[in-house]
């Protein structure tokens, strides 16, 4: 079986600093990191996977839905759904219940307004859960989450010591773009790595990955990281590495949480 390629892009566009420091919003140089992401850098995104004939999944707050309609459309063009990824963005650590249910109720009705499809999966802004993110993926029908780093393979995820029958798709920080190219004079000990060390990592982890059964690689990126040609070249060194080696099979995350949840459920004990 060839292993699943889950390629994952969070369109953040200025959220991802507005959401760091409410006073972002003031800063016109770290509001403009942001905005490269859809003005610049989807583009190229949507034209390398367009180019290869590849699919992918968007995870997109609700608020970036709404203020880049354009955008937005070019990825349903494009044949990409796009998934849930809150409203604005604020971290769910630093919110209460009823604060995160309000982010999960807007992300979704922005997404469903703007799509005319209910998001099938979630991903937290910022790579954290609370005590009620859970419950609140059940309570909006989420099929699948993208957010531990527990496993290279997907298993059903466990809330409170109750398994659920979500499919939780995990990833690693050494497969996300932020850790290697994020850059702000505000954020200290930030260095930024070589396109080529990236390109080597991925690969190298790709290569251990499709020799285990059961197991899928999934990168998470960010438009307005990876949207840089440099960085560009080192993704594309990634799906061409991947396409030589004839093993692996690019799929949406939707799709591929569909194809494991039976056996996942059957394993469980859990009804379908």
């Amino acid at each position: 079986m060839p292993t699943p390629v889950l390629l994952t892009f969070d369109l953040d566009a200025e959220l991802l600093w507005t959401a760091r420091d409410p006073a972002g919003a003031e800063k016109p140089v770290w509001l403009s990191q942001g905005h490269y992401g859809p003005k610049v850098g989807l583009p190229r995104i949507l034209a390398l996977l367009k180019r290869y004939e590849l699919t992918a999944t968007f995870f997109v707050p609700g608020l970036v839905v709404e203020r880049y309609p354009a955008q937005i459309e070019a990825i349903l063009e494009a044949g990409i759904v796009i998934e849930h990824h809150s409203y604005t963005h604020e971290w769910s650590d630093k919110l209460g219940p009823e604060a995160e249910l309000e982010e999960f109720r807007k992300g979704w009705d922005a997404i469903v307004k703007a799509t005319g499809r209910e998001p099938r999966g979630w991903r937290s802004p910022a790579g954290e859960l609370t005590a009620d993110s859970v419950r609140y993926m059940e309570q909006f029908g989420m099929t699948f989450s993208s957010n531990l780093f527990d496993a290279d393979t997907a298993h059903l995820l466990a809330d409170q010591g109750r398994t659920t029958s979500i499919v939780e798709l995990p990833f690693a920080w050494v497969l996300d773009d932020a850790p290697f190219f994020l850059y702000s004079n505000r954020l200290p000990g930030r260095t930024m790595a070589a396109p080529s060390a990236v390109a080597e990592s991925w690969t190298r982890e790709y290569d251990g990955i499709s020799q285990e059964k059961g197991t899928h690689f999934m990168l998470a990126m960010h438009p307005q990281v990876i949207g840089r040609p440099s960085r560009l070249w080192a993704l594309e060194e990634t799906i061409k590495h991947i396409l030589a080696a004839g093993t692996g099979e690019f799929v949406s995350c939707a799709d591929y949480a569909d194809r494991v949840r039976p056996a996942l459920l059957a394993e469980a004990g859990l009804a379908p």
